[in-house]
């Protein structure tokens, strides 16, 4: 037997036989009631990038509750993928589910595990209605807990890090991460309340490009999400004036007519999934030449060579995964400093992600999350 089994095996063990659980009364952020005995001892993930919250909260303990997760980390995010590996070499020995919503995840296979809890993502709530999960789950004695790091974060993401506190037995550290958060975000806030009749520039956030041929342009959020950041970071993200919803779309002509100052576009390490391979490979160790390579690509594409942004070399990529992982911090000091670049001359958004990894992540932090065309950016 490998030695990762071995000591997984024991992990599982140490979790079976720690203190009993106790019946408590919890309610998640699609505002059901749950009676669940907590903490919960064993879990399926069903979504594998939720672990982005769940190592700040357990550390080297991170996979010993866990029995399964969804397949997502794997595809959407393998640099992170790959870096939990090394340190937790038994979780590629965890079994994987599909996504709920396209049909992909086998209840049947999580019953097998015999988990008292599944968490899955809001936006499966419906399919996981309209499928009968929800009911067939509740049926065999498993716990369904919806969270929300995507869909309206500034509601549920302080909720949903307090309800995965409760679930892993570490809510002390759940108000931990509440607070560093908060503080590192107040560090821009604060400074930006400051500034009487701020000049806010406008700013243009494309999702994913590249990632697929049939998204040419001009795929955005609107006062949500990246939005929002974009808005916290001392920006106006001009799709906030005409979308009302997390993603949606805006015309060529709509983009020409607003001329941001900047564009900013999401990338991740999409190989595993995309059809044309075109994406600015940001994240963890990445590339930065190939990622700088692939975003000048990008503005290649009609009409961004006309607008304000590209022309004044105005032009960055973020780590798509942002959108989904409560680190909003990170992204929001480094716009900051984009839009602001003296105001926030100080300010070293790297070493706060680094800070972050050595007071909370059980893994090391490498540099990589966003790049830039201006001269003299990383």
């Amino acid at each position: 037997m490998r030695f990762s089994a071995i000591r997984h095996i024991a992990a599982v063990l140490l979790v079976l036989f720690s203190a009993p659980a106790m019946a408590a009364e919890i309610i998640d952020v699609a505002g059901r009631t749950l009676e669940i005995d907590l903490p919960a001892k064993r879990v399926i993930v069903g979504e594998a990038r939720q672990i982005h919250v769940i190592a700040p909260l357990k550390g080297d303990k991170t996979f010993d509750q866990i029995v399964g997760w969804r397949d997502d980390l794997i595809k959407k995010d393998p640099d992170s993928y790959a870096a939990y590996a090394e340190a937790f070499p038994q979780i590629t020995d965890l079994p994987r589910f599909g996504y709920l919503p396209q049909g992909e995840f086998s209840l049947e296979a999580a019953i097998a595990l015999s988990p008292d809890v599944i968490t899955l993502n809001l936006e499966a709530e419906k399919s996981a209605k309209e499928s009968g999960f929800e009911e067939q789950a509740a049926a065999a004695g498993i716990k369904i807990v919806y969270l929300d790091f995507r869909l309206d974060p500034v509601r549920n993401t302080e909720a949903s890090i307090e309800l995965l506190g409760r679930l892993f037995d570490a809510e002390d550290r759940a108000e931990e991460f509440i607070a560093y958060r908060r503080a590192e975000i107040a560090r821009v806030a604060d400074r930006l309340a400051k500034i009487k009749d701020l000049k806010r520039p406008n700013v243009f956030v494309e999702r994913a490009p590249g990632i697929s041929g049939e998204n040419n342009c001009c795929r955005t959020f609107g006062p949500v999400n990246f939005g929002a950041m974009a808005e916290e970071a001392g920006g106006h993200n001009i799709a906030s004036d005409v979308l009302a919803t997390t993603f949606g779309d805006l015309n060529p002509e709509q983009l020409v007519v607003s001329d941001p100052e900047h564009v900013i576009v999401t990338g991740s390490n999409w190989k595993a999934e995309s059809d044309i391979n075109q994406f600015v490979p940001v994240g963890r160790n990445a590339d930065m030449s190939l990622a700088r390579d692939r975003l000048a690509k990008l503005m290649t594409r009609t009409p961004f060579p006309a607008l304000k942004a590209v022309k004044n070399g105005q032009v960055h990529a973020v780590w798509h995964q942002f959108y989904g992982a409560p680190y909003e911090f990170y992204p929001i000091q480094q716009f900051a400093k984009w839009f602001h670049p003296e105001l926030f001359a100080d300010l070293d958004p790297d070493r706060t992600f680094k800070e972050f990894h050595e007071k909370f992540l059980p893994v090391t932090f490498k540099p990589g999350y966003f790049v830039s065309l201006e001269r003299g950016s990383n």
